[in-house]
């Protein structure tokens, strides 16, 4: 969950706007490079190599949005944020994704024109998180997914709901939510009677103003309303509300429309409107939720309240100060989390040498944060009209706290029963129903229901029934939600940060977008036998939004994790202890800043020292019990705003050295020490200005060399940004050769081959075999995907992919580590196959109603040219004992071959060696048995033992 804050302050938008802008990347560029990555795809020398989804699923993702079958309500298609659309057609029992074939998984709305299955899908999130993906347009299928036409829209990047005339799946009415980060013209209402192939546009507010929300009167297509949005994100700063943002009404199915929340009609205006949701219960009764970004009035209860308020030292006199009551002071300092050196008479001492002043009491406590939940807005709010939208009147007297706190421009929906215009229902944080108009609500979130909701389906033949999609994924309730079903079977973790250890079978670990960090063994298999035995394979370890994730090699039950904007943590996983770790600027400093992923790193040549990015570098020497910082400012300061901005936001130190260090900032400086920061240098000049350093890696195979990619996402520009020194970053050299625009997250170097670099996306992960001079798609298994990490386990040779949306991803890559130019010359090289020992269950079953069991080994081998060869089994003496036919791809092959050989083979086999007897099993199959063989292709051959 997105924890920035929304002030309706006009002077901070003109503020923010002041800043000259990156430009956004066009939707021209975007579409060659969709094309660009298809094409890279195909033609990949690693378009084989098999990545195998490990989980975890239980904790899901965040969902944007359900479409329910009316006629067959256990029939639904979910959308995820960053996790793709996924089809069940038994109840949510089982789900099968069906945009993997597509150019993207990301998604803001899904609709399903049911009678004809014609599905729609506007690609983009439209909540504004930190990791709402841009999308590339409007999507189409009317094979449930098999194959997808491309509607246009591209620039639209973000989606409001797609409205579907009953009658006709061709005619659409779309609400385009426009550029996250910057101002664009393709956003407002668009509309289409020809199934996309041309749109009109029918609504523009303005450049910064798109459509949030888009609902049609159940009974009548012709009358709409949408709501407009006015808002202006920056990395530094999140303005939620404008003079334009409003609520439209159209009564022609969306070809005109007039603003009806004007002066006068009950609704606000101003510039402290905020994001608006609407729900339609026929051509009159409409609701709205408004995020009201106006300043909350003065109730008057200040005077009230008891002991010292932080506000009290901004005004406060040291004489004032000094006269405090040492216990009420001490009472403030130990309830505020200030450290044991700062109490009463220590503070007070320093009060009178004038090296502090009260402000500063006040300062300690207002990070770069702060002003997230220190902002008194009125916050969400009902209105109900009953004349289509003419006149508005709220449905409730007092505030509605608790519902989005100070983050309503992550949520914004309402709705209401069919049955009953009296039953409504709303959420942010928990989830409320009201049955008297909006006049009083009841929670209906449960213990087995993720907080922070996003989409609602009414059953509108049993209103009682209702499918819920939020950031912990689906639940389904029969009961007016009193009690709820969880659905949790699709793999969409949205990953932030992986890691790994060392033990067998060594554990993944990895922190999830509001999700917490969780630890789970690689070879822990996803199936339901753990609603049996009741232990799932993998274990929450932390809440709150998890983030990165350090181990020490000397004991693996000592981790470091934590989650947003820096509160991290030691913990003893044995134990089960947890201890606080978050370093503290000192009294009359200013604040430090943590970045919402603050970067953490364990130093290789001595596990006890820990590494801490805020705006400066803090170094603990005692795993973390005690700080110092060894930098100044590391970023260019930070700007006004209330989002954390000037952080660093990774670390890197050379495993040659101790004390070369680089760190790289979220506003585009790279910095290097080479004297455990001593000394620091800027090493970024030569970069573009302002983008987000998102990786900076200190090479392990030669102490001068270091890589940096920096992204622009927070701009809107997707160009890719990779980069590589060999001296320290005197000078640097782009990397990014034949990479498809995508902003850039992460790049790691291949733990025993130093040409070979491994890169993740916005959009996919590629491998480089030559240092970046060129690069390849990874794509068998993998969907085009947000790859926010990527990690190497080096005994087993395993490749891991942390994605934003699909969970963790896996793959062997001995065989890339192991291939060389020495090789070249070869039509096929193969790659040597682990010994196999032999089982009796090969071709059996312990019932005769199960399958049998199948033997498998995957022959891996580099072919020169592609084209269809026969590959041979051999027995010692060069019998042959079976043969197949393959299909070969120019580049790295993955052959399975299950062990089995034919009667000749057989009997050449029991004729050389008469003390052996191959039995036929019950799959009708014979197998090979202990020996070693050989595995012939295109006159290249590698061994195969049975043991």
């Amino acid at each position: 969950m997105n924890r920035s804050s929304i002030l309706g302050i006009a002077f901070l938008s003109l503020f923010t706007m002041a800043f000259a802008q990156q430009p956004a990347t066009s939707s021209s560029e975007l579409k060659s490079a969709l094309e660009q990555k298809r094409a890279m795809a195909e033609n990949s020398i690693v378009k084989n190599v098999p990545f195998k989804n490990i989980g975890p699923t239980i904790m899901s993702g965040r969902v944007v949005d359900v479409d329910v079958n009316p006629e067959q309500p256990s029939e639904f298609y979910v959308g995820y944020a960053s996790g793709g659309v996924w089809h069940t057609v038994n109840n949510g029992t089982t789900f099968t994704p069906i945009l993997d074939n597509s150019d993207t998984q990301n998604v803001g709305d899904i609709a399903v024109h049911w009678p004809t299955r014609t599905i729609y899908v506007g690609t983009g999130e439209n909540n504004a998180s930190r990791s709402s993906y841009a999308g590339i347009g409007l999507l189409k299928s009317t094979d449930n997914g098999k194959t997808w036409e491309d509607l246009g829209l591209m620039d639209a990047h973000h989606f409001a709901p797609i409205l579907i005339h009953p009658k006709n799946p061709d005619v659409l009415v779309v609400g385009a939510t426009g550029h996250l980060y910057s101002p664009n013209t393709e956003r407002g209402i668009y509309k289409t009677t020809d199934g996309g192939k041309t749109w009109n546009k029918t609504l523009f507010v303005d450049d910064m103003s798109g459509i949030i929300d888009l609902q049609h009167s159940p009974s009548n297509y012709n009358v709409m309303f949408a709501t407009s949005w006015t808002k202006d994100r920056k990395a530094w700063n999140f303005t939620g509300n404008g003079e334009n943002s409003g609520i439209y009404k159209s009564t022609d199915a969306g070809d005109t429309w007039t603003k009806v929340s004007v002066a006068g009609s009950g609704f606000p205006t101003g510039e402290g409107v905020g994001r608006i949701g609407v729900a339609v219960y026929d051509d009159n009764t409409v609701y709205a939720i408004h995020d009201s970004q106006f300043r909350r009035p003065d109730d008057g209860k200040a005077s009230e309240r008891r002991g010292l308020q932080k506000d009290d030292f901004k005004t406060m006199s040291t004489q004032d100060f000094l006269n405090l009551d040492d216990k009420k002071l001490n009472t403030f300092l130990k309830s505020n989390g200030f450290q044991e050196k700062y109490r009463a008479q220590n503070v007070k001492q320093m009060m009178r040498s004038g090296n502090v002043k009260p402000i500063d009491i006040a300062k300690y406590l207002e990070d770069a944060n702060s002003m997230l939940f220190d902002t008194p807005v009125v916050g969400a709010e009902v209105y109900k009209s009953t004349d289509g939208g003419k006149n508005w009147s709220k449905t409730h007297k007092d505030f509605l706290d608790g519902i989005y706190f100070s983050y309503g421009y992550y949520f914004g929906h309402i709705h209401v029963a069919p049955n009953n215009p009296d039953n409504i229902y709303i959420y942010g944080v928990p989830i409320l129903k009201s049955k008297d108009g909006g006049a009083t609500f009841t929670s209906i979130s449960a213990e087995n229901v993720h907080a922070d909701h996003h989409a609602l389906w009414i059953n509108p033949k049993n209103p009682n029934h209702l499918v819920n999609g939020n950031d912990g994924g689906v639940n389904i309730s029969y009961d007016d939600g009193e009690n709820w079903i969880k659905n949790n079977s699709p793999s969409v973790g949205q990953f932030y940060a992986i890691n790994v250890d060392n033990e067998k079978p060594y554990n993944v670990y990895g922190g999830l977008q509001d999700n917490g960090v969780w630890k789970g063994a690689h070879t822990a298999r996803e199936d339901k036998g753990w609603e049996q035995n009741g232990q799932y394979p993998w274990k929450s370890i932390m809440g709150g939004d998890g983030m990165q994730v350090q181990i020490d090699n000397r004991n693996s039950d000592v981790v470091y994790t934590g989650f947003q904007f820096g509160n991290y943590f030691r913990l003893n996983l044995d134990t089960g202890e947890q201890t606080y770790i978050q370093p503290k600027h000192t009294l009359g400093e200013n604040p430090y800043r943590f970045n919402w992923q603050t970067p953490i790193l364990l130093s290789s040549h001595n596990q006890d020292i820990l590494y801490l990015g805020g705006n400066k570098l803090m170094r603990s020497m005692n795993q973390g019990t005690d700080w110092q910082a060894i930098s100044g400012d590391l970023t260019n300061g930070g700007k006004k705003g209330n989002v954390a901005y000037g952080t660093l936001a990774s670390i890197s130190e050379s495993p040659f050295e101790f004390g070369l260090i680089y760190t790289g900032s979220d506003d585009g400086l790279v910095h290097v020490t080479k004297n455990g920061g001593g000394d620091w240098t800027n090493i970024s000049s030569s970069f573009p200005k302002d983008l987000w350093v998102s990786r900076v890696i200190a090479s392990e195979h030669k102490k001068e060399r270091v890589y940096v990619t920096l992204n622009g996402y927070r701009w809107d520009d997707f160009k890719t940004y990779v980069y590589k020194s060999d001296n320290y970053g005197q000078t640097w050299t782009d990397i990014s050769s034949n990479l498809p625009l995508s902003p850039v997250n992460v790049i790691r170097e291949d733990s025993e081959n130093e040409n070979i670099l491994y890169l993740g996306t916005d959009n996919g992960a590629y491998v480089s075999m030559d240092m970046g001079q060129s690069w390849n798609a990874f794509s068998n298994g993998l969907p085009n995907v947000a790859v926010h990490d990527i990690v190497l386990q080096t005994d087993a040779k395993d490749l891991l992919i942390g994605t934003h949306g699909r969970s963790i991803y896996k793959a062997n890559v001995r065989p890339l580590q192991t291939f060389g130019n020495k090789n070249a010359s070869q039509d096929v090289v193969f790659f040597d196959v682990e010994p196999i020992r032999e089982s009796s269950r090969w071709g059996s079953s312990w019932s005769q109603w199960l399958d049998a069991y199948e033997p498998e080994v995957t022959l891996q081998f580099y072919s020169k040219s592609e084209g269809s060869k026969t590959l041979k089994i051999l027995s010692e003496d060069g019998k042959e004992l079976n043969q197949m036919t393959v299909d070969v791809d120019k580049g790295f092959n993955y052959v399975d071959y299950h062990l089995d050989i034919t009667e000749k083979g057989r009997k050449a086999l029991m004729k050389a060696d008469t003390t052996i007897d191959i039995l036929e099993r019950s799959n009708g199959k014979y197998y090979l048995p202990k020996g070693v063989y050989t595995i012939e292709l295109a006159g290249n051959s590698t061994k195969l033992e049975i043991k």
